[in-house]
């Protein structure tokens, strides 16, 4: 049972790191700071669909403002402030476990001051009933509270990061924020997922996991908010 239980755990180790670290090169010439729009403060609907146009094609997002209203408030305040503009997806993590394929893609702003927003509050799936799914978008973090502009999309159900209130280990306990499901592109979601990896990228557990030529993401945009439909 503890050998199945680490299996388990693995993801939680995995994700710990909000960000990946990025190994040092010889400085490039700077490009002009971009001018980030300020985030709105307006009241958001109960769900917002977020479309990212990457190398690869897009990806349509629907974020759960009712149920995790920190998590998705902060991922539209990225999108409409054009913050994940230019920004990649640099990680794929294979689990070599279960039906494959199995595992996440990451994504964001790599803890770059310039781009970043303050921490949100961490939003465990014991309260807010999502859970990590296939498709799924959930917050990278380091502790709890400290999710900024990385986020991860499940390829794969990955239980083992949702919050498991019962437990004596705190990271286990708290898991991670999922706040969103992927609505539209799941296929270039899973063509992500399989580019190839650098033998080289990454350190430590990271090593492994780093894509060899990280996919852009062009543009992070809003989408018209669906509107009701009437009451018969």
């Amino acid at each position: 049972m503890l050998a199945r239980r680490l299996v388990l755990l693995a993801p939680l180790a995995a994700l710990l790191i909000g960000a990946a670290p990025v190994k040092k090169r010889p400085p490039a010439p700077r490009a002009a700071v971009p001018a980030y729009a300020k985030p709105s403060t307006a009241p958001l609907p109960e769900k917002v669909r977020i479309a990212l146009t990457t190398d690869l094609g897009p990806i349509v997002v629907e974020v759960d403002v009712k149920r995790a209203p920190a998590s998705a408030t902060n991922f539209v305040r990225y999108a409409e402030s054009k913050r994940f503009d230019g920004t990649v997806f640099y990680r794929a993590m294979h689990l070599k476990w279960g039906e494959q394929p199995n595992g996440l893609i990451q994504a964001g702003t790599r803890n770059d001051p310039k781009r970043n927003l303050p921490p949100v509050p961490h939003e465990p799936t014991n309260i807010t009933g999502i859970s990590h799914k296939a498709g799924t978008l959930s917050m990278a973090r380091y502790a709890p509270g400290t999710a900024t502009g990385d986020f991860s999309i499940m390829v794969s159900d990955q239980p083992g990061l949702d919050a498991q209130p019962d437990s004596a280990d705190p990271e286990a306990k708290a898991g991670y924020a999922a706040f969103g499901q992927v609505i539209e592109g799941m296929d270039v979601v899973k063509a992500i997922f399989a580019a190839p990896i650098s033998e080289t990228e990454g350190e430590g557990f990271m090593r492994g996991q780093m894509l060899a030529q990280p996919v852009k993401i062009i543009t992070a945009r809003r989408l018209p908010d669906a509107v009701p439909l009437p009451t018969p």
